[in-house]
């Protein structure tokens, strides 16, 4: 099974439980299957990735297919069949369209589905292209309505950020919890990743501190919007 599909099933179940009463349970499986999995992680962020608007120049917008092509090969052959057998026992049974069937298409090593490939890529560079109607509506959204909504200490940190950086949270706080939340622990594993890289390369006993706190400060930190931001940001300095 196409991976794009298989996250199709993956969303419509979690969409789908999240109305009843098992949202819980659901997320404790997504956690298990997907979040801790490295390799099908990665994966499930780059669809998110590639089927979003960026606002990128058309050589950039190509640079950053490319590379992605070259993460999906990279890290689809680390992915077991066992693996992919257990999520398709968990969502097999969910009937869905392919919300990332262009994004298969680019991915696609079949010479015979050549013409929906080169079809899919401009399909894809175009949407990279694009500005999102969010970013659009919020370059006129006053920071001050969001100051105001803002506890003290949340105030600070927005009153502290430079104008592209506001600029930036402001989009965030448009976006909907439910993608944002996978997305936030997909990214939390990753920056973990890293720091602990920092570490292990580290000999200041007071920088593998540092590390170490931040490290133990993120496991107990929960998803909201505002953290979201913050490990973005951070993600984008390590």
């Amino acid at each position: 099974m196409k991976f794009g599909l298989l996250k199709s099933k993956i969303e419509k179940y979690l969409v789908e439980s999240y109305k009843g009463k098992n949202f819980k349970d659901s997320m404790f499986v997504f956690d298990e299957l997907i979040l801790k999995n490295k390799n099908l992680s990665k994966l499930f962020y780059l669809y998110d990735e590639l089927s979003s608007n960026k606002s990128l120049s058309e050589s950039v917008a190509n640079q950053y297919i490319n590379e992605s092509i070259t993460i999906f090969e990279n890290t689809i052959n680390k992915i077991s069949k066992n693996q992919i057998d257990e999520i398709q026992l968990w969502v097999g049974h969910v009937i869905t369209k392919n919300n990332y069937c262009d994004i298969d298409n680019l991915f696609s090593s079949n010479v015979l589905t050549l013409e929906n490939k080169i079809e899919s890529r401009k399909v894809i560079l175009e949407n990279l292209k694009k500005s999102s109607i969010k970013e659009d509506l919020i370059e006129n959204v006053s920071l001050n309505t969001l100051v105001e909504a803002a506890n003290k200490t949340v105030n600070n940190y927005i009153n502290g950020l430079d104008p592209s950086s506001k600029k930036r949270l402001l989009k965030v706080l448009s976006e909907s919890d439910s993608k944002l939340q996978t997305k936030y622990e997909i990214l939390k594993e990753s920056v973990v990743e890293k720091l602990e890289d920092l570490k292990s390369n580290e000999s200041e006993t007071d920088v593998i501190s540092r590390i170490d706190e931040t490290i133990q400060k993120l496991s107990n930190e929960e998803y909201n919007k505002i953290e979201y931001f913050k490990l973005f940001e951070l993600n984008k300095n390590l």
